[in-house]
């Protein structure tokens, strides 16, 4: 007898097991550099309040977020932009295993994409890898601290051109990132989760 493939609920049910869905490289990765499960539902919960709209995740990696989100919130839409292929083709297993169908995964640079086709944000620091990172995701892509500095400013003026009413969410993300029009509304002790809205 086959064992017994674990249902796409039970794939929620804790963070090791969902990333069980995912390389052993990704796996090893998945403490420092995805998003945990109850982050991604409080920041979600935060990102659908109020009126529909376009989420996206700016540097979605495997696509963690965008898949818990789109599990627990299916009447909103999610999108993922990430910058290596492989990264997308992994998001995009997940998704199809957890059977999401609200999610959009797009393989491309943050800053190569109209952030006006969307709505609302999550943002967790995914530029910090061209500081120094002791676990980097790979070497396959040119880092250093000025990209870093030149990513974190097209961010700033990015949102800062989106309207009143927008929703953000930061996760170990540094305030600068964010412009003051935003107003922070929750900060979640302990797992560095921040809340913001566009006044």
């Amino acid at each position: 007898m086959k064992d017994q493939q674990p249902l796409s609920n039970d794939l929620f049910q804790s963070d090791p097991v969902f990333d069980g869905l995912y390389t052993l490289r990704a796996q090893q990765l998945s403490a420092i550099h995805w998003t945990p499960i109850e982050v991604a539902k409080k920041a979600a919960a935060h990102l659908t309040e109020g009126n529909k709209g376009r989420i996206l995740d700016i540097g979605s990696g495997v696509g963690k977020f965008c898949i818990v989100a789109a599990h627990y919130f299916p009447q909103h839409s999610f999108y993922g932009v990430e910058q290596r292929k492989a990264l997308i083709d992994e998001a995009v297993i997940a998704q199809k295993a957890t059977c999401t169908n609200n999610v959009t995964f797009i393989h491309s640079n943050f800053n190569a994409i109209d952030l006006q086709h969307y709505d609302h944000f999550y943002f967790y620091n995914s530029f910090s890898e061209n500081l120094f990172h002791y676990k980097p995701i790979d070497n396959l892509i040119q880092a250093s601290p000025a990209i870093y500095d030149e990513y974190l400013n097209e961010l700033y003026n990015l949102l800062e051109e989106k309207p009143a009413g927008t929703r953000l969410a930061t996760f170990h993300s540094p305030e600068a990132a964010v412009p003051p029009s935003y107003h922070r509304i929750k900060y979640v002790t302990g797992e560095s989760l921040e809340l913001w809205i566009k006044s």
